[in-house]
């Protein structure tokens, strides 16, 4: 095997672009965790789910629109809104960490079967979309969703995930 002639420039080209692209990545790490655990102390301002619908209305030309929103803790609420909103949507969410394989199973196979669409998320998969990220499908925002749902779980407690 001979070695290959790289120049000493074109080595430290590469080298700064690694550099940056780890650099870059840090940063975002950074800063989703950030986000993740101000927002366990701190009610939300909005979502981006909120954010999203405002930017499709001014592209919609409908430039009076308007979010309604109103943070309520949950000792403000109804003590039954977490028991039925358990119930209704994930029974196993004190005892999941943020995903739930069986139901994400089911879903995948009935969505493989051509049927109508079936999700799996569980609750804070859903909060971590509606929170952080945009409305649809894909491979990257799943991933993203799924990165949000960690850092969710871990550094909320489940009351603060109801909430």
């Amino acid at each position: 095997m001979t070695p290959r002639n790289v120049s000493p420039s074109a080595t430290r080209s590469r080298r700064r672009w690694s550099t940056l692209i780890f650099k870059t990545i840090g940063v975002l790490v950074l800063i989703s965790v950030l986000q993740v655990l101000v927002l366990r102390f701190v009610p939300p301002p909005m979502t981006a789910f909120m954010l999203w619908r405002q930017v499709d209305a001014w592209i919609g030309g409908d430039k009076d629109y308007r979010w309604r929103y109103d943070w309520e803790p949950l000792s403000k609420m109804s003590p039954n809104v977490p028991v039925a909103l358990v119930a209704a949507e994930v029974q196993l969410f004190a005892e999941h960490y943020g995903f739930d394989v069986v139901a994400i199973e089911k879903a995948y196979a009935n969505n493989a079967k051509g049927k109508r669409v079936r999700g799996g998320s569980t609750i804070s998969q859903q909060v971590a979309k509606n929170l952080f990220l945009w409305s649809g499908g894909g491979y990257f925002r799943k991933a993203l969703e799924a990165w949000y749902t960690l850092l969710i779980e871990t550094l909320w407690p489940k009351h603060r995930i109801i909430e």
